[in-house]
C-alpha cells in the first residue's frame, strides 16, 4: 500500500501488537499495586508517633523477632572516651576552615566499633546531685590539661581523688553566682520566670548552667570536642545540661525561635566574620523578645583591651561592626554594666517589614525550613518568625512553671496536633511515668539525675518527671514529625537526632535512657545492633534503660542487651498489654581487661 505522496506504508505486525498490549496492562497493575504498597508503607512510618501500637504477635499469628546471641568484646581501653562523630583520630581528614573538623563526622558502617566502652581504670559511680555539682572523682573524668590551663581562672581544681568546681570562668574567676546577680540586675526577667530555657555557647566547665538551675532556668550547655579536653564530659558528670556542638558551617540541631536565652562568655567565637552566620544563628534559635548576652572582648573594650593581646583601637573597630550586625538583626541594645552587655531580639516582626530588600544580610527565602537543623548548612540571611505564631514570643508565652502544661501554640504545626491531643497525652505520661516508679525504684531518687528520652513527641515523660532531681534531654528524630517546638516551648530542652548514628555525647554520661517504640518507628533504617552500642556507650556503669516496645522487638533486644552485659527483665505495660511490653534493663559495672587494639 502506498500513502498519498506514493510511499510505501508498512503494516503493523499484528502477532506483535496483542502481546505487547497485554504486557503494557500487566505493567501498569503491577505499578499500581507496588504503588499502593509503598504509599501505605510511607504513610505508616511519616505517622508512626500518632498510629495505633502494631498488632500482636497472638493477633497476626507472627512470631518474636528472634536473634543469635553474640557477646560483644570490649573496646581496648584507648576508646574509653570514644565519640564517633567527633573523634580526634579522624580530624586529619577534615579541614580546620572554620573549625569544620569539630563538625559532626561519624565513621562509615565499615569502620563502626562492635565492642563495648570500657571505663577508665578506677572508675567509680558518680557523686549525686546536688553534691556532683561542685565535685566528682578525678578517675571518672581523668584529664589535667583543662586543670592545669585554667587553674588560674578557677574552673575546677584537683584535690586529692576529686576535681572540685569554685564556679570560676575566664570572665568570672571569682565566682559564677556575683556574675549572674550582676545578670538577673540587668535582666529582671530572669527572676520572674519569663526567662525558662537558655544556651551557653563555649560553656567552659557549664558553671553558669550549673548556677541557673537553682534560679529556676534550664539551661543546654554547648561546647565542641577540643583541646580543652572533655568539657562537655566535666558538665554531665557535674549533673549539667550539655551536648557536644559548635557553630561552624552547619546549623546547630535546634528549631528555630526555642530559647528564651543566650549566653557566650568569652567563647572566642568570630561573630562578624562570614558574613555575620554565627550570630545569624543564634538569632534563629532565640524566640522572638529573647535575650544574647555577651561577656567578654569586644565588651568594656576601654579598660579591657591591654590584657587581649590587642590593641584598642582593633576592639573599638569590632564592637562597632558587632553593633552594626545586630542592628540588621533587628536586635536592640537592652543593658550594659561592666563587662556584660544584653541585646533583645525583636519581640515582634515590624522591624523585619521594614527592612529593605537591598540590605545586607538578607531575609531568607520560602526555600529554607526554619526549623530544619539536621546536617543543614549555615546561611547568610536572616529567618524571619511566622508571624502567625503571636503567643510564642517570649512576653506572650506563658511563664515558668505555668508554661509546663499550657498548649503551646506551635501545635497546630503537627497533623492532628491539638490541645485535646497535647492533654491525653500529658495525661497519659504521668500515669506511665508512675508505674516505671514501680518497675524502677531508682527513678525519682537521686541516684538517677541525667536522663534522656530518646524519642520524645511533645516531651510528656520529662513533664512527668519536673517534680524529680533529674534533668531530661529530649531527643526527636531528624526523620520524625518535627515536635521539637512544643517541647521547648513547654519550657524544657532537647535536639534532633538521627539514632543511625551516634549521639553528640561522652560515653557514661546518662543514668537512664528512656524509649517508647523507637525500634518499631526507625528499624527499617537502623540496625537494632548499632543503635544498642551506642545506648551502651553513653549510659552510665549501673546506668538504667526502660525500653517500652513492641513484643515483636522485646526478646531481640534482650538478646543483643545480654551480649553487653546488661540484666533485663521484661515487664507488662501499665494496662497489661500483649502488644508491647517493658524491658527493664541495667548496665553492670565492669573494668577493661583488654589493653590492646580493637
Amino acid at each position: 500500500m502506498n500513502n498519498k505522496d506514493g510511499k510505501p506504508v508498512t503494516q503493523p505486525d499484528k502477532s506483535r501488537i496483542v502481546p505487547m498490549a497485554i504486557m503494557f496492562v500487566v505493567l501498569c497493575g503491577f505499578s499500581f499495586y507496588m504503588g499502593i504498597i509503598f504509599c501505605s508503607e510511607k504513610d505508616r512510618f511519616v505517622s508512626i508517633y500518632s498510629q495505633k501500637p502494631i498488632e500482636s504477635p497472638k493477633e497476626t499469628s507472627i512470631s518474636s523477632l528472634q536473634i543469635k546471641y553474640i557477646s560483644f568484646p570490649e573496646c581496648s581501653i584507648d576508646y574509653q572516651d570514644y565519640t564517633p562523630c567527633t573523634d580526634p583520630r579522624r580530624w586529619r581528614k577534615y579541614g580546620s576552615y572554620r573549625l569544620t573538623l569539630l563538625e559532626r563526622h561519624c565513621p562509615p558502617k565499615f569502620e563502626r566499633k562492635e565492642c563495648l566502652v570500657p571505663p577508665p581504670d578506677g572508675y567509680k559511680p558518680p557523686i549525686r546531685w546536688p553534691k556532683s555539682r561542685d565535685e566528682c572523682w578525678y578517675r571518672n573524668v581523668p584529664y589535667d590539661w583543662i586543670n592545669k590551663q585554667k587553674s588560674n581562672q578557677h574552673w575546677l581544681k584537683k584535690e586529692g581523688e576529686k576535681f572540685i568546681f569554685p564556679g570560676g570562668g575566664t570572665m568570672f574567676p571569682n565566682g559564677v553566682g556575683k556574675y549572674v546577680d550582676l545578670m538577673q540586675d540587668l535582666v529582671p526577667e530572669m527572676k520572674d520566670g519569663t526567662i525558662r530555657t537558655a544556651i551557653d555557647t563555649g560553656c567552659g566547665v557549664a558553671s553558669w548552667g550549673g548556677d541557673l538551675l537553682d534560679r529556676g532556668i534550664l539551661t543546654l550547655s554547648l561546647a565542641p570536642r577540643d583541646n580543652h579536653e572533655a568539657q562537655v564530659q566535666f558538665a554531665l558528670e557535674r549533673g549539667i545540661p550539655a551536648i557536644l556542638g559548635v557553630i561552624s558551617t552547619q546549623r546547630l540541631p535546634f528549631p528555630s525561635n526555642s530559647f528564651d536565652m543566650a549566653h557566650c562568655s568569652r567563647c572566642l567565637i568570630p561573630w562578624t566574620e562570614f558574613g555575620g552566620v554565627y550570630l545569624l544563628e543564634i538569632h534563629r534559635i532565640l524566640r522572638p523578645g529573647g535575650f544574647w548576652v555577651l561577656s567578654g572582648p569586644p565588651i568594656n573594650y576601654e579598660r579591657r583591651w591591654r590584657g587581649w593581646n590587642t590593641t584598642i583601637g582593633a576592639q573599638r573597630s569590632d564592637y562597632e561592626k558587632l553593633q552594626e550586625l545586630l542592628t540588621s538583626l533587628c536586635f536592640k541594645m537592652y543593658k550594659k554594666k561592666g563587662d556584660i552587655a544584653v541585646w533583645q531580639k525583636s519581640p515582634d516582626n515590624n522591624c523585619y517589614n521594614k527592612l529593605a530588600r537591598n540590605t545586607y544580610p538578607p531575609k531568607c527565602d520560602d526555600s529554607l525550613e526554619p526549623d530544619s537543623a539536621w546536617y543543614t548548612p549555615l546561611r547568610a540571611c536572616i529567618v524571619v518568625p511566622d508571624p502567625k505564631f503571636k503567643k510564642s514570643g517570649l512576653s506572650s508565652i506563658s511563664k515558668w512553671p505555668e508554661r509546663l502544661h499550657v498548649t503551646p501554640e506551635r501545635i497546630s504545626m503537627i497533623h492532628h496536633g491539638s490541645a485535646s491531643a497535647f492533654k491525653h497525652d500529658d495525661s497519659k505520661w504521668k500515669k506511665q511515668a508512675a508505674y516505671y516508679k514501680k518497675l524502677t525504684p531508682d527513678l525519682g531518687t537521686d541516684k538517677i539525675r541525667n536522663v534522656m528520652d530518646m524519642n520524645t513527641v511533645y516531651g510528656g515523660f520529662a513533664a512527668a518527671l519536673i517534680d524529680d532531681p533529674v534533668w531530661v534531654m529530649n531527643v526527636v528524630s531528624s526523620y520524625a514529625t518535627n515536635t521539637l517546638p512544643i517541647v521547648f516551648d513547654r519550657g524544657l530542652i532537647g535536639t534532633f537526632h538521627d539514632w543511625c548514628e551516634a549521639f553528640s555525647t561522652y560515653p557514661r554520661t546518662y543514668d537512664l535512657l528512656h524509649l517508647d517504640g523507637l525500634f518499631t518507628a526507625e528499624s527499617h533504617r537502623c540496625e537494632m545492633k548499632y543503635v544498642l552500642l551506642e545506648m551502651d556507650r553513653i549510659l552510665r556503669p549501673s546506668g538504667y534503660a526502660i525500653v517500652r516496645e513492641s513484643s515483636y522487638f522485646t526478646d531481640a533486644i534482650a538478646t543483643i542487651a545480654k551480649g553487653m552485659r546488661w540484666e533485663c527483665r521484661k515487664e507488662d505495660t501499665e494496662n497489661g498489654s500483649d502488644v508491647q511490653k517493658i524491658l527493664i534493663c541495667q548496665k553492670k559495672l565492669w573494668y577493661s581487661s583488654n589493653q590492646g587494639s580493637r
